[in-house]
């Protein structure tokens, strides 16, 4: 091999081995869900007034989609409240904010950290990969997992709940991180068996 092949031979094995080196989007999802373990202790559900947009209850505490809003804000500077707000604004009847709790106008408040509307969001965004259609076991949603991907459950067949895969390295090793109740923690995708998957979705926007 001469020298200017050899240049470009290893020229193109860098470039390869820099773009596996960079962070996927959902990797970067991932990273910025697991750094809130061990900061995120507790688990509170209440309607809290929040300032808009960026708003935050204390990351010491939040619910299972503050998981996900907060990765979205770490890892792409996105932020689901304004995004959910806006296309509540615009398509209101699109979202379950009047059939399911009885609302009459979006609360930038409370919307976005609700997981039904979050669901709705993504599926109108173009992230949803699959939805169930009657019962499925919570940790055989259809391949392929992806670290990153958003999935959602019924938690005792009728309480929504959300997560973000942190590990995809088949279905006896996923792992997820969520806040169920103790604070943002990573467990094993398999605990999930006894519940219902409902929702399968990819970050729609590519960063």
């Amino acid at each position: 091999m001469n020298r200017r092949a050899f240049l470009g031979f290893a020229a193109a094995c860098f470039a390869r081995r820099a773009a596996r080196a960079a962070p996927t989007v959902g990797e970067r999802l991932a990273a910025a869900a697991c750094a809130q373990v061990g900061v995120t202790t507790a688990y509170d559900p209440n309607w809290t007034s929040i300032p808009y947009p960026y708003g935050d209850v204390p990351r010491s505490t939040g619910v299972c989609a503050d998981v996900i809003i907060r990765a979205a804000r770490d890892a792409f500077g996105l932020d689901l409240q304004k995004l959910v707000h806006e296309d509540m604004m615009k398509h209101f009847d699109a979202y379950p904010g009047r059939r399911v709790w009885g609302e009459q106008q979006p609360d930038p408040n409370i919307d976005h950290r609700r997981v039904l509307n979050l669901e709705t969001y993504f599926q109108r965004s173009g992230a949803c990969l699959w939805h169930a259609n009657g019962r499925v076991p919570g940790d055989e949603f259809p391949p392929t997992l992806e670290v990153g991907d958003i999935l959602t459950w019924l938690l005792q067949a009728r309480l929504p709940h959300i997560g973000v895969i942190f590990k995809a390295s088949g279905r006896e090793h996923c792992t997820v991180i969520h806040n169920i109740g103790r604070g943002a923690e990573e467990i094993q995708l398999r605990e999930f068996h006894p519940e219902s998957a409902a929702g399968h979705y990819r970050w729609p926007v590519r960063h």
